[in-house]
C-alpha cells in the first residue's frame, strides 16, 4: 500500500526496516510455531495461533496478559503474495461468516531491501473513533515493540 493510499482518518502506520529476509518475515506471519514467539508485547504471550492460510481462511491468535487472561483475536485472509504481502480483517471469522463487530484490515507488506525486509503494517479502520480507539489503546507502542520482537525471531531463521 503506497503512501497516497493512506487515509489518515482511519488508519495507523508503522515502518521499519527488519535486518532478515521478506521470506523469513513472511514465515512469522503464517507459521503458528513462529506467531507464538512474538506476537503479543512482552510481558504478555501468544500460547496459540491457528492459521487456514487461503482466501478465505480463518487465524485465530490467542494473546494471554500476565495473569494468564486470554483474548482471542479471530480474522480472515483477504489477500496472500507469498513473502510480498498478507492483507486480513476480523470483519470475518473465516469462510466469509461476519464477526461480531468489525474493527480493522490489516495490510502488511515485506519489500526486499538490500537482503532486509522494509516491513510496513497499515491498520485501516472502519471510522475515524475506532482508529482513535486503537491509537489510545497504544498502537505504535505495542506494534512497535512486537516488530522488535518479529525481527530477533525472524533474525534466527
Amino acid at each position: 500500500m503506497s503512501n497516497d493510499t493512506i487515509d489518515t482518518d482511519r488508519d495507523l502506520v508503522l515502518a521499519r526496516l527488519i535486518d532478515a529476509p521478506p521470506e523469513a518475515v513472511y514465515r512469522c506471519w503464517t507459521e503458528p510455531a513462529l506467531m507464538t514467539q512474538w506476537f503479543a508485547p512482552k510481558p504478555w504471550s501468544t500460547p496459540r495461533a491457528t492459521v487456514d492460510l487461503r482466501v478465505g481462511g480463518g487465524n485465530v491468535v490467542v494473546m494471554a496478559d500476565e495473569a494468564g487472561n486470554e483474548y482471542p483475536n479471530p480474522g480472515q485472509y483477504l489477500e496472500i503474495v507469498p513473502n510480498k504481502k498478507l492483507v486480513f480483517t476480523d470483519a470475518y471469522v473465516g469462510d466469509w461468516k461476519p464477526s461480531a463487530k468489525p474493527f480493522f484490515t490489516c495490510t502488511l507488506t515485506f519489500e526486499n531491501e538490500g537482503g532486509k525486509t522494509r516491513y510496513t503494517a497499515v491498520a485501516r479502520h472502519w471510522n475515524k473513533e475506532d482508529k482513535e480507539a486503537h491509537e489510545k489503546m497504544g498502537f505504535h507502542e505495542g506494534w512497535g515493540l512486537v516488530a522488535a520482537q518479529l525481527e530477533e525471531v525472524a533474525k534466527g531463521l
